[in-house]
């Protein structure tokens, strides 16, 4: 993209190979996903957080194979098949194209028991997940109140907890309380009356809410926590501020995304595709996410 706009901003263009530096790790991408941040950035709603320089390769998620390291890079080799939540402290070096100069910092291995599409759909989301657990303190024996629980970060939020020894209530619509119960949660209708809903199943409340969604979601997040600290929130900083719990924007972190793609070889986590796109229609795969698509991740594959 070379300006901000709608969907049909984004063009499949050749572009000079990116370079190599000395701790960048060069990745031959399989597969990217999209995520609403994407098509934020594409509207121009992060400029005021971040330098952006034109023409700017939108995506942050990737799965690939290494194609080339920087002098400086031992933990990869090439050939490896990795994957990468690669945030850059700048907009321009995205993963929507075929060669991506991840830092090294951003990539872990690629999980080994599924393919280049789902793996795609575990970084930018499990790290989400996962730091807002740990921004919380869920431990064994918490009751944790899961917003928007069939959506991307909220599903891994859900297995996460769980696998902690947590007890999972999720929000989410009628059609996905199956989904979440075969998550190990147990299922809330979202809406007007959630709070009562909430206590019916839980008369004390609960121990920690974690919200993925904003809105009436957080109000109702502080009725149900007696201790705030333990509100954590990825869409609202100063209400969530206002409550007394804590704000999480993902950070990149090798460690973490290597913990997450280990479990998905135990079979702790699952990743759900939805829908996935070629390169060449990266637009429809930016208006299919913005129009909200239920649950699973959408997909870019590069060939």
């Amino acid at each position: 993209m070379t300006e901000y706009g709608e969907p049909d901003v984004l063009r499949l263009v050749d572009l000079p190979d990116p370079k190599i530096g000395p701790d960048i790790v060069l990745v031959r991408v399989k597969a990217a996903s999209v995520n609403p941040v994407d098509w934020k950035v594409r509207q121009g709603h992060l400029d005021g957080a971040f330098s952006v320089h034109f023409p700017l390769v939108p995506g942050w998620d990737l799965a690939g194979v290494v194609e080339g390291v920087g002098p400086a890079v031992r933990e990869f080799a090439v050939g490896d098949e990795v994957v990468g939540y690669v945030r850059r402290d700048e907009l321009q070096h995205g993963t929507f194209a075929e060669l991506v100069p991840a830092p090294v910092r951003t990539l872990a291995r690629k999980p080994t028991n599924v393919s280049f599409e789902a793996a795609a759909g575990l970084p930018l989301t499990g790290l989400t997940a996962l730091q807002s657990l740990d921004a919380a303190e869920v431990t064994a024996g918490d009751t944790v109140l899961v917003h928007a629980a069939a959506g991307g970060v909220g599903s891994f939020a859900v297995q996460l907890a769980v696998h902690r020894g947590a007890r999972v209530i999720g929000t989410a619509s009628e059609a996905n309380h199956d989904y979440l119960r075969s998550l190990g949660a147990e299922p809330v209708a979202y809406g007007p009356g959630l709070v009562d809903a909430v206590r019916a199943m839980a008369p004390d409340g609960v121990d920690v809410a974690l919200d993925f969604v904003g809105g009436d979601a957080l109000a109702a997040s502080g009725e149900l926590v007696s201790d705030p600290p333990r509100i954590v929130s990825i869409i609202d900083p100063a209400a969530v501020a206002e409550l007394g719990g804590a704000y999480v924007f993902v950070r990149p972190d090798p460690d973490q995304l290597a913990e997450l793609s280990g479990l998905v070889d135990k079979g702790v986590l699952r990743i759900e595709v939805a829908q996935t796109f070629p390169l060449a229609e990266a637009a429809a795969a930016h208006a299919a996410s913005e129009v909200g698509h239920g649950r699973g991740k959408i997909v870019v594959t590069v060939p």
